[in-house]
């Protein structure tokens, strides 16, 4: 979860936007009142911390943050119009682990917050998936297929995965409607085939791997 604290609602909401289509999750909040109330039910990945908010600045919002025990390791990135070295200087003193000069590109940010989690998340929490010559990063939401890097959509990452942990196991399409898309999709069956189509162009010679089992779905083992 990433939490997103920016007074500016229609940046807010492109932030999250992409970020979800990202392969993130997050929330938004206009300001430090409100992302501390979040603070007590949930604790995030990552915060994106505007500098000028109302009320309550970034930087206080951001001293707040470290000085309690229990948000004091939170990754944070600060978010800031000012262009001044000295704005940047005391932002990343007071305890950022990076920061964004206003206006950013969406790429770049998901770039700085993939960056910070490598930097600041225990190793031990990357974690692969693999089978045959395909691999998966679930960390860093990356995926090689016969040795070449394969851009996939959230969709498609999401049936890999759930198909390569669980290798010949059969999924009905309505499974995995509802696996994937979390909701009940009930005559849109053909979603399941177009994206498992694609999928298996993307996966090259190892969209062998998924095969289909007449009448009833998809499967997913090592045929190579």
């Amino acid at each position: 979860m990433i939490f997103c604290v920016e007074d500016d609602s229609s940046i807010r909401d492109l932030m999250i936007y992409t970020l979800k289509a990202s392969g993130f999750e997050a929330e938004g909040f206009a300001d430090g009142g409100a992302l501390f109330e979040a603070l007590k039910t949930q604790k995030p990945r990552l915060i994106m911390l505007d500098v000028m908010l109302p009320g309550e600045d970034g930087i206080s919002v951001l001293k707040k943050l470290r000085s309690k025990s229990s948000t004091a390791d939170i990754p944070v990135i600060m978010a800031t119009a000012k262009t001044t070295e000295y704005d940047k200087v005391l932002g990343l003193d007071s305890g950022a682990d990076d920061y964004l000069s206003k206006p950013f590109g969406m790429m770049e940010m998901i770039s700085r917050i993939k960056a910070v989690l490598r930097r600041t998340e225990p190793k031990s929490e990357a974690r692969t998936l693999s089978l045959g010559k395909i691999s998966v990063n679930l960390a860093e939401h990356t995926v090689t297929s016969d040795g070449e890097r394969v851009q996939l959509t959230l969709k498609e990452f999401d049936m890999l995965c759930l198909l390569m942990e669980n290798p010949g196991r059969v999924y009905t399409r309505d499974q995995l409607l509802s696996k994937i898309w979390e909701s009940d999709y009930a005559g849109e069956t053909r979603t399941v085939d177009v994206h498992i189509g694609t999928l298996r162009t993307k996966l090259g010679k190892c969209g062998e791997y998924i095969e289909t089992v007449r009448g009833v779905g998809y499967k997913m083992e090592n045929k190579l």
